[in-house]
């Protein structure tokens, strides 16, 4: 008996390449002699890292940034000075094909005005506030542990105002 010959598709889905920018912060403030910082649990994945999200159009990454940290981490602050930006590649699916993003992220010095940790947006599990030394074993991420690491040195040479 023959066999029935299967035929196989070679085609394999086209991945198209887009940049992506996001911006996002180390949020502080002083909780005695120490700065105290901000870090943000995203669901779904639960893991921990500074809040931070895709600049809208028409924001700036600045203006991105404040707004990410009151959304995600629900305090108010004021902008003190970029820490650096970021960039690194990662693939998803958008609209059912492959995607890979090149993706940059600003991350700000921001300190604290007002608000509550509470008060963060539904895609956030938690929201707290911990030391830097905290923050540094908390996060997942190796390139936000560096950021943290600037943005202490930054704070060092501001001083307490």
């Amino acid at each position: 008996m023959a066999k029935k010959q299967v035929k196989q598709s070679t085609e394999k889905a086209e991945t198209i390449t887009m940049d992506q920018v996001s911006a996002g912060g180390v949020a502080f403030r002083w909780q005695g002699s120490e700065p105290e910082m901000v870090i943000v649990s995203v669901k779904p994945k639960m893991r921990w890292q500074l809040p931070k999200g895709i600049v809208d159009p028409g924001e700036t990454p600045e203006i991105t940034a404040v707004r990410e940290v009151r959304e995600e981490a629900g305090v108010e602050t004021d902008l003190i000075a970029l820490i650096e930006a970021i960039e690194y590649w990662y693939r998803a699916v958008k609209y059912g094909k492959p995607v890979r993003y090149h993706k940059f992220v600003h991350f700000y010095l921001l300190q604290y005005r007002s608000g509550d940790v509470s008060d963060h947006d539904l895609e956030v599990a938690e929201a707290r506030w911990v030391s830097f030394d905290k923050a540094i074993e908390m996060l997942a991420f190796e390139s936000e542990r560096k950021v943290v690491e600037k943005a202490r040195e930054m704070i060092a040479a501001m001083g307490r105002e």
